[in-house]
């Protein structure tokens, strides 16, 4: 009977409890990549409420759940042990509990552990929800001046097995490419994309996005 008159007097109601009743879910949460202004409300509410929070590095993360007041537990989830501990993750999101993954800056699936993890969870039947919010590229490429209505995304390059094979066969692609690369090999690296991708291809580069002195520098490759 109070579930009608929910329903009939206030059907919003009924959608609140609903979301405040979700068990059983892996949030994926972003992070700043570099202003803490970046930060949703709805990101710090989730890492309030979750039962977990897993991370790259406690001591980074540690940072950013002092400086938002949040007091939660982190528990390390990183390249070197994701497959060994996303077993035992699985079986505390199937006894009811909710985690929330973050990564050191942006999108924890991005380039960062958190793929293996988020297919486990998915090919388990539990819910896998992504909170928008930050991230690199989107940005960068925003501001770069260059085509954005089609584009791929790259991230890292192979650092030595695999490179030159992998940028030959990008070779003839006509979309906005996006790499993520290290500033002590930016150089190294513009100058084989000009080798593979030619003199004239046109390209930006972006750095400390979001922070006091951001900067994008645009040209050819050569």
């Amino acid at each position: 009977m109070l579930y009608k008159k929910l329903i009939y007097f206030c059907p919003s109601v009924h959608l609140l409890y609903i979301c405040n009743q979700q068990w059983e879910t892996l949030y994926l949460v972003p992070t700043p990549v570099g202003n803490m202004e970046d930060m949703t409300l709805r990101a710090i509410r989730i890492l309030k409420e979750a039962d977990l929070v897993l991370c790259e590095d406690t001591r980074t993360s540690g940072i950013l759940l002092k400086h938002f007041e949040i007091k939660n537990r982190l528990m390390s989830h990183h390249k070197f042990n994701e497959h060994a501990s996303s077993a035992g993750i699985v079986n505390r999101l199937k006894a009811g509990e909710t985690v929330a993954l973050i990564s050191d800056a942006g999108n924890p699936v991005l380039v960062t552990p958190g793929f293996f993890l988020a297919r486990e969870v998915a090919a388990n039947g539990i819910t896998v929800q992504t909170l928008p919010g930050a991230t690199a590229f989107v940005p960068a490429l925003v501001s770069s001046g260059l085509p954005c209505d089609r584009f791929c995304f790259e991230g890292f390059l192979p650092q030595k097995k695999g490179r030159k094979t992998h940028l030959e066969s990008l070779a003839e692609e006509t979309r906005t490419m996006i790499f993520y690369e290290s500033p002590y090999r930016v150089v190294k690296t513009l100058e084989q994309f000009a080798e593979v991708f030619g003199a004239e291809r046109q390209v930006s580069c972006c750095r400390e996005i979001s922070k006091l002195h951001e900067e994008s520098v645009r040209g050819t490759l050569t």
